[in-house]
């Protein structure tokens, strides 16, 4: 038997303009110019301008794009409402959105400063071994080590591997005694103790041409070919006992093997791999912030003309149904992807003011960070928190002290005895304080350091202080010691 029944259900459903909008949101700023590039690369009706049409008005954006900003499921059923409302023709005739441009100034120069040009490591390695006497078969496993070594300069790779691909691809017959003579060669390049296979060799080979005492040089060179675990593990006194020498030469030969790099291929970081384009500058001005949004590399963009009027109802003699269903898909696509940028750009600006309302007190004085979690600025601008996090992930502001993470700004809170909450960042600085100004003859243990701020004021627990500690990178206290 058939029965009939009736069904309400809530659904959140996202159009394909929204779910464009929220990718754009989460794009930093040279991701954003990719993306803009592309889009100028497929869509023939958008084009890029530096005579851009007078800057929209934002409310007809903003009641476009009302539904991505909030992301409910309510507003998103009125934005499919709101598109069924519109005809193509209302849509052509709008001349609110078809234009971008951001806020660089006309004297800006929008080119970026020549970046010197840089030699791989690789490439300087095989320019030294075209001055020593290599033979022809020396230089095939050179190159074969070379193109090997990781970014830290290490070989990660068995030698005997490296021998065996070199036989059977140049059908030699080459052993690994001739391999390890090449490899002891490149280990004695520019930087010295490239191409070693552990950090042990690698110290090695740098204190075998280092020009020092060679009383101390041969105690080093002990130390590290005998006793390197005692060595790692900071057992001195054990040293001292086993090589049957004085503390105070224990501590000359271990400020030897401090001087030594324990990363040899580290350093070729070219300009722009070691460069951060921040997305938002804020900057203070006779008690005010102001705050500048990032965009001036952003091309103004905006919809052609010709194909606006090729479109229009005047113009559609000669025009095929196919092209003119092409334009129509093409149009609403880049008057769209328009309308986002400028969307995009309105919620950023909103989120960044609420960070810098909340953290009023760290942009002026580059201190005393609050706590504030993601829930905090979606009250204030009454968006949603998965908004905020898009928003923040990936994007980094200039301020009056240095360039932060939009992250940075955001941390849990710990209670102090007065009845306050400060951010665990400012935690984390004072236990960086207190280890800074240990006794390096005795470091301080973790209970020790909690001990201390929970005299300052801090409520916090021995196991908060090692999670803190592992977070900076601040080795355990054994490891701190020193002679």
């Amino acid at each position: 038997m058939i029965h009939i029944s009736q069904q309400q259900r809530l659904l959140q459903k996202l159009t394909p303009q929204q779910i464009q909008y929220l990718k754009l949101l989460q794009l930093p700023t040279l991701a954003l110019e990719q993306r803009i590039k592309t889009e100028l690369e497929q869509n023939p009706l958008l084009e890029e301008s530096e005579e851009v049409e007078e800057e929209p008005e934002l409310e007809a954006q903003e009641s476009e794009a009302e539904a991505p900003a909030n992301g409910t499921a309510d507003d998103a059923a009125t934005e499919e409402k709101k598109g069924e409302e519109f005809s193509f023709e209302d849509f052509l005739n709008d001349e609110t959105s078809f234009s971008y441009k951001g806020e660089r100034q006309d004297d800006e120069e929008r080119e970026e400063m020549p970046i010197p040009a840089t030699e791989a490591l690789a490439q300087k390695l095989l320019d030294q071994l075209q001055l020593a006497d290599l033979t022809e078969t020396g230089m095939v496993v050179a190159r074969e080590i070379i193109g090997n070594i990781d970014e830290d300069g290490y070989l990660r790779r068995e030698l005997n591997l490296i021998v065996q691909d070199i036989n059977l691809t140049h059908n030699m017959q080459l052993t690994d005694a001739q391999a390890e003579e090449v490899l002891r060669r490149i280990q004695r390049l520019e930087p010295v103790g490239i191409g070693a296979r552990t950090l042990q060799e690698c110290l090695l080979v740098q204190l075998e041409v280092l020009e020092c005492d060679p009383l101390i040089k041969q105690l080093a060179q002990d130390i590290l070919e005998k006793y390197f675990d005692d060595f790692t593990k900071k057992h001195y006194e054990q040293l001292a006992k086993q090589l049957s020498v004085p503390l105070d030469h224990i501590k000359r030969a271990l400020d030897v093997i401090a001087k030594l790099n324990p990363k040899p291929g580290e350093g070729e970081i070219t300009a722009q791999e070691n460069y951060i384009t921040v997305d938002f500058i804020v900057t203070e001005e006779e008690g005010d912030f102001v705050i500048q949004l990032n965009d001036r590399h952003i091309p103004p963009l905006r919809i052609n003309k010709r194909y606006r009027e090729m479109m229009s109802r005047r113009k559609t003699s000669g025009v095929s149904t196919e092209t003119k269903q092409f334009l129509r898909q093409k149009f609403e696509a880049a008057k769209w992807f328009i309308a986002s940028i400028h969307q995009r750009r309105e919620t950023m600006m909103k989120v960044m003011r609420a960070i810098v309302e909340k953290q009023r007190r760290f942009f002026e004085t580059g201190e005393g960070l609050k706590p504030m979690i993601y829930k905090d600025i979606a009250e204030v601008i009454s968006m949603d928190i998965s908004t905020i996090s898009r928003v923040v992930n990936g994007k980094y502001v200039q301020t009056d002290f240095g360039v932060y993470e939009l992250r940075y700004f955001f941390s849990e809170g710990i209670s102090t005895q007065a009845g306050e909450d400060v951010s665990n960042k400012e935690v984390k600085q004072r236990i960086k304080e207190i280890v800074e100004a240990e006794d390096p003859h005795k470091p301080l243990s973790d209970d020790r350091i909690a001990e201390i701020l929970n005299q300052q004021g801090f409520n916090i627990a021995r196991r908060t202080v090692a999670k803190y500690r592992e977070s900076m990178m601040v080795p355990v206290a054994r490891l701190r010691r020193k002679i």
